[in-house]
């Protein structure tokens, strides 16, 4: 699912007073969410659609916002979201107990709406920026894929939403045959060259928003797809292979056309909070070496019941 143009601000508050003059201010500038409570909140900012930034008090009846914020920010999906306190209390160590938790800043009731606003923009901008050098981080500079970081970040996210969601998961495990070969037999560049095309072919075959397509290292790539049959996860497989097979690389520097292909291997699960994501990278690599085994260029998959934890 694409993340809306608008940052979001989730406006935490048990006063709906406090809510609705804060909304109508930020409503032209960005998405406003509100709970009343730290439990609400909680549920927001763990939910699929998380927000850019938090306006949290800190006393409210159920849980207090101290909690709320600790509990952000132990946690990986959560704890790079921007939190500023506004609260009523204005002692010092108040203030220094909220930025040592974990907050951006800190500001006290009665508050202006100016002040607030400048605030808020000027956290969000850097959020923007943030997050951009984290993307960069997360890219492989040759094939402009994910990289292996991201990978692993994005199965352990995606893992833990099909527990949540009851969906399957599967992982698709790739590797290009004999690409040792160009290396050797036509240098280092023309091996760059099919590994880019490939990646481009491969990366047209991934359709869906929620797949990720990634290098994982070297001539090897690994795909997360999310709520899809096993049935369906093969059949993506074998399209990826059919589309490398069609392709025709030109190995510039020897004016010849290379015909890459590749060997898949798919595995899918149900996961729950007794497996682990890396039991199940282990058995698409499995089902990998079983398409090598077979004679490369084809794909083998393995639909799991269960997997030790």
């Amino acid at each position: 699912m694409s993340r809306p143009t608008k940052q979001t601000v989730l406006v935490v508050d048990d006063e709906p007073l406090n809510i609705q003059m804060l909304s109508q201010a930020l409503t032209p500038w960005y998405r406003v969410k509100a709970a009343t409570s730290g439990e609400d909140a909680l549920v927001v900012a763990f939910s699929d659609d998380p927000p850019d930034l938090i306006l949290l008090d800190i006393k409210m009846p159920d849980v207090d916002g101290y909690t709320v914020c600790t509990r952000l920010k132990d946690h990986s999906d959560t704890r790079d979201i921007p939190i500023i306190f506004i609260t009523g209390k204005n002692a010092a160590e108040d203030e220094t107990r909220g930025l040592e938790l974990g907050a951006v800043d800190y500001i006290t009731k009665p508050f202006s709406l100016p002040i607030v606003m400048a605030r808020i923009r000027n956290q969000l901008l850097l959020k923007i920026k943030t997050d951009m050098l984290e993307e960069l981080a997360s890219i492989d500079s040759l094939t402009e894929l994910s990289n292996r970081r991201k990978f692993d970040e994005s199965l352990d996210l995606e893992w833990r939403r099909s527990v949540r969601n009851h969906t399957k998961l599967s992982i698709i495990m790739i590797d290009i045959d004999f690409f040792k070969r160009i290396n050797d037999n036509y240098g280092h560049a023309a091996g760059d060259i099919c590994l880019k095309m490939i990646a481009e072919t491969l990366d047209l075959c991934v359709r869906r928003s929620s797949d990720i397509l990634a290098r994982y290292g070297g001539e090897e790539f690994a795909a997360i797809i999310p709520n899809l049959k096993h049935a369906d996860a093969l059949a993506l497989a074998e399209k990826m292979r059919e589309d490398i097979a069609a392709l025709s690389i030109p190995i510039l520097s020897h004016k010849l056309n290379h015909k890459a292909t590749i060997s898949a291997g798919v595995a899918t699960i149900s996961p729950t909070l007794h497996t682990l994501p890396a039991n199940l990278l282990s058995k698409a690599d499995e089902q990998l070496y079983e398409a090598k085994e077979a004679g490369r260029n084809c794909v083998k998959g393995l639909e799991i019941d269960t997997l030790s934890p």
